[in-house]
């Protein structure tokens, strides 16, 4: 009795709006009579006036909130009944937990939406069957499944029909990220995939999602301020942290993972192609608005390796993770959805098959990366197979097409090329960042003029020594080294060949005027190969311009052995942050081999070895090994030697330069220059010889 008197006062709560605490308490209460009441026809009453309560869907809940709160009340529920059941207390009148089920599924009735049924019937699924519980009978279970499955569908048609999206969007969405992990492929495949794309996406860009990204926007501002040290403070008593706290607290945020992986289930099998490029442009707004409010924040301008050095140690530690940990999640996200937008472009012969379509889906995923590429250029966060599938994906797509090519490099042409200035803004130099690494594989594409004016005149604002005064920053290397491999990739082209004339000697110049200050040994070597490469056969610059491969290396050998530092060259950026990310993962970092200037040079030089022409190939030989035995430091001189060996015996050579160097290593002096410093070194003392002896002790002199 006193149960049937709890009951009806619960009903009469229901028809009031109340303030928080007794909400609360009318949920609790609800929680318990739905695990206690014996009679199912008293479930069925209580669960359909609950499902219709002012009290619970009042004007001024949160519908996300409430419909997770909902779901939570039925799922406790469901929970209490199995555990009653196994324990032996559960009255023989509801007949199990599948009785109790059953008379729950009743009680989602017409006196509420079917949206709410939604609700109703993902808490009972995920209190029965969630982690592994397996408490009801699979028949039972697959009937449950097809019936969440069934009233999602249909509660989304209603939506449109009525067209009254909200709350049905929210509600929908936010009962399949708990209850889709449980689904069949079966029950899966039954629901409206055409009608869960915008309800998906609108839930996860929406206000009671992400809501255009404006809570990592300006409004951070005025919260920022400076210590006695000039740090920047962000206090996590801010209004615009508790902001940040409270968008990420929030059912749908929480959850963006599964949400954004229910919506590429829903992309993938969307009936209408069309809906997929909807998608897309959805993405491509959300990530621009995302990006303009990160613009407009003062925490932008920090670079992701100096942010601590920049920040108070309080805000380094707390607010500041928990922004670049937002920012993550939403990556991750998007990434989410435009994998499966990149997987229907190249299936769906309705965009693949009309090349014009496909180019332009190509060029928006990449816009939208570049969007989203202030949070993937940090550390780490571009590193998973999804991104670089995404990614290249689209590049392949949009090189068959040149036009295309040319019409996004305009569209992202980066201010900086045109007044030839590295720029301030510190997001600008991420967006140079991406612009470049997407220029490197394009010049195939492009024709010989679109590459200089597209390529590598952005190129050259990071390439050429003005560009020295600026910080020598990770970003700054990262841009260095990007700008030097879009150049090079343009060299590289044989179509480019009148171009790459023109360029080398000037591109050679700022090489060497770049390194080591500004440019590592690693990518001196690896600058200077790539053109040897380029200069030399089978390239035809190499016949019509036969001068430039020795030329360059005469240039090599000149500084190597004459003004070249010999003391060993200090870790760069790159190798700093490796030691750094090694540190903070508890691994040991991987120690680099010790560089010099002068052995730089050296190496480079006997990196080139494998592409000069054969006529040459012995001379360079000699003059390599003798500019080995310059090296004073016997731990230098040793990393020298043991490149030298690699290069003769590895297979880096072909077959007629590799006999050659047999030769010369066997017969010709070689074995003994390289490991014993004795035939053609002009420092060694010379030995005593008789009365006439003939001697070839002669220096091989430079060729220019």
């Amino acid at each position: 009795m006193a149960t049937d008197k709890l009951l009806t006062t619960v009903l009469g709560l229901f028809h009031n709006i109340h303030d928080a605490p007794k909400t609360d308490q009318i949920l609790g209460t609800t929680v318990s009579l739905l695990a206690t009441l014996t009679n199912p026809l008293n479930i069925s009453l209580l669960t359909s006036h609950f499902l219709s309560a002012h009290a619970i869907w009042h004007p001024h809940a949160i519908q996300s909130q409430t419909c997770l709160r909902v779901m939570s009340v039925f799922s406790t529920a469901a929970l209490r009944v199995r555990t009653a059941e196994v324990d032996g207390r559960l009255s023989h009148t509801i007949h199990g937990s599948e009785g109790w089920a059953r008379a729950v599924a009743r009680g989602a009735d017409d006196r509420s939406a079917r949206w709410q049924h939604l609700l109703c019937l993902t808490g009972v699924l995920t209190g029965f069957e969630g982690s592994y519980r397996q408490s009801l009978s699979p028949a039972m279970r697959r009937t449950l499944e097809y019936a969440v499955a069934r009233a999602a569908s249909i509660a989304l048609a209603d939506a449109k029909e009525t067209n009254t999206p909200e709350p049905t969007r929210t509600a929908v969405a936010v009962a399949l990220t708990y209850a889709f992990p449980l689904l069949s492929e079966q029950a899966r495949a039954s629901i409206d995939t055409d009608a869960l794309v915008p309800a998906a996406l609108e839930s996860m860009f929406g206000i009671e999602g992400l809501d255009g990204g404006m809570f990592i926007g300006a409004n951070v501002n005025k919260d920022l301020r400076l210590d006695g040290l000039g740090l920047l403070e962000w206090p996590q008593t801010s209004p615009s942290f508790v902001g940040l706290q409270h968008v990420s607290s929030q059912p749908l945020v929480r959850s963006l993972g599964p949400l954004a992986k229910i919506a590429a289930y829903a992309i993938e099998n969307a009936k209408s192609s069309q809906l997929v490029l909807h998608a897309q442009d959805s993405l491509l707004n959300f990530s621009t608005q995302l990006m303009q409010h990160w613009r407009a924040n003062r925490l932008s301008q920090l670079e992701p390796l100096d942010a601590p050095a920049r920040l108070t140690q309080k805000t380094a530690q707390s607010t500041w993770p928990i922004m670049l940990q937002t920012q993550k999640n939403i990556m991750f996200a998007c990434a989410f959805v435009l994998q499966a937008v990149v997987s229907r472009t190249l299936q769906d012969s309705h965009i693949s098959g009309h090349q014009r379509l496909a180019t332009i889906t190509a060029s928006k995923t990449l816009l939208i990366l570049r969007n989203l590429h202030f949070i993937s250029s940090r550390p780490g966060n571009s590193a998973f197979q999804v991104y670089s599938f995404i990614y290249l994906g689209s590049v392949d797509i949009l090189t068959k097409d040149g036009g295309a090519c040319v019409e996004l490099l305009r569209q992202m042409f980066p201010p900086s090329a045109s007044i030839g200035q590295v720029p301030l803004n510190a997001l600008d130099r991420v967006l140079d960042l991406f612009y470049l690494s997407l220029a490197e594989h394009l010049p195939l594409s492009l024709t010989p003029d679109a590459c200089e004016t597209l390529i590598v005149r952005p190129a050259m604002v990071y390439i050429s020594p003005n560009s020295g005064r600026a910080m020598p920053t990770l970003r700054m290397v990262e841009l260095f080294e990007a700008a030097h491999s879009a150049v090079l990739s343009v060299l590289c082209c044989p179509q480019n060949a009148p171009l790459t004339v023109k360029l080398v000697p000037t591109y050679a110049e700022i090489l060497f005027e770049s390194f080591p200050r500004r440019i590592s040994a690693r990518q001196f070597r690896m600058a200077t190969k790539t053109i040897m490469q380029i200069i030399s056969p089978p390239f035809p610059i190499s016949a019509t311009h036969p001068e430039l491969a020795e030329t360059l290396l005469e240039m090599m050998r000149f500084r190597a052995d004459t003004t070249a530092a010999k003391i060993p060259l200090p870790p760069g950026p790159e190798e700093s942050a490796a030691a750094v990310a090694a540190q903070e993962s508890g691994e040991l970092a991987a120690t680099a081999a010790p560089m010099s200037e002068q052995t730089a040079l050296v190496l480079a030089m006997i990196d080139s070895l494998p592409f000069l022409p054969l006529s040459i190939v012995e001379d360079w030989l000699t003059v390599a090994a003798i500019s080995l035995n310059k090296v004073e430091d016997a731990d230098l001189r040793e990393v020298v030697k043991q490149r030298f060996w690699d290069v003769l015996a590895s297979g880096e050579m072909d077959v007629e330069r590799a006999a050659l160097g047999v030769a010369w290593w066997g017969t010709k002096g070689g074995r003994e220059m390289v490991l014993f410093e004795s035939a053609h070194d002009p420092t060694r003392t010379a030995s005593f010889l008789m009365s006439g002896a003939i001697v070839d002790e002669v220096e091989r002199g430079s060729k220019l």
